[in-house]
């Protein structure tokens, strides 16, 4: 795969610039600097897109080493890390980069859903609630659903409850929050309401082995014995080996 012209446009023109400009060095001028560290930002970000985390620490590598400062790139390095299983070093560099930048939503949420990845229940529910503070973060319903599903993880399905009752209030659109709230009220044994967000789930979201379960579930009571039977053959179908399949039939 190949980088995007315009970042190795931007760096190169940033580096030749540092050896043509004759009396004037970019890279002793503080916006020399930003520039060339931002371009191999960008450019670490890029290999990381293309799913080539091990050739995006070397520039990412080069931003650090123009300034050891930046949040933004420790903050790619971390997930780097994240993605090739070295947790140490991701906790070691989301640390790092939101001691330079504390209130940021976006760093926080990443260091939680992080932290979550390793089961740190208790300390990724903090950072969340750090995030969420930020009531101008653009993707703030999504932090909500974090903690949601963190307080579930933790056993706390009521305030679970209230985090996905803000997400959906937040974007209604949320399919983790809606499928989370569709189950909560299923085992509340509330099926009304279990059926509103579940069908507001499937409008939006593919469906996997446990929605199908549960609509299959939700059909019976509803006594749609044809979109039970629907459902159950496509677990049958799609997810023949599954413990919800075998659920299913132990259910019929």
């Amino acid at each position: 795969m190949t980088l995007r012209p315009a970042l190795f446009l931007l760096l190169a023109s940033l580096l030749a610039g540092c050896v043509t400009t004759g009396d004037v060095d970019p890279m002793r001028s503080a916006k020399g600097r930003e520039e060339a560290r931002d371009a191999y930002i960008q450019l670490g970000i890029g290999y990381i897109q293309q799913g080539a985390s091990e050739r995006a620490k070397v520039p990412l590598k080069k931003a650090l080493e123009i300034d050891s400062a930046s949040a933004d790139a420790h903050a790619a390095l971390a997930f780097v890390f994240q993605l090739e299983m070295e947790p140490q070093l991701a906790d070691e560099h989301y640390k790092r980069a939101i001691s330079e930048r504390p209130n940021d939503a976006r760093l926080l949420n990443n260091y939680g859903s992080f932290l979550f990845e390793q089961k740190r229940y208790d300390e990724a529910l903090e950072r969340y609630k750090q995030a969420a503070q930020d009531n101008l973060y653009q993707e703030r319903s999504r932090v909500f659903e974090n903690l949601g599903v963190t307080s579930l993880a933790l056993n706390q399905t009521e305030q679970a409850k209230k985090y996905f009752q803000r997400t959906l209030r937040l974007n209604s659109r949320q399919p983790r929050a809606l499928f989370a709230m569709a189950e909560i009220s299923y085992k509340e044994q509330d099926y009304v309401s279990a059926r509103r967000y579940y069908d507001s789930f499937s409008l939006i979201s593919e469906q996997n082995a446990e929605s199908l379960l549960l609509g299959a579930r939700l059909a019976k009571i509803f006594e749609d014995r044809n979109k039970s039977a629907s459902l159950g053959l496509q677990l049958k179908r799609l997810y023949p080996g599954t413990a919800e399949y075998k659920q299913y039939l132990s259910e019929q």
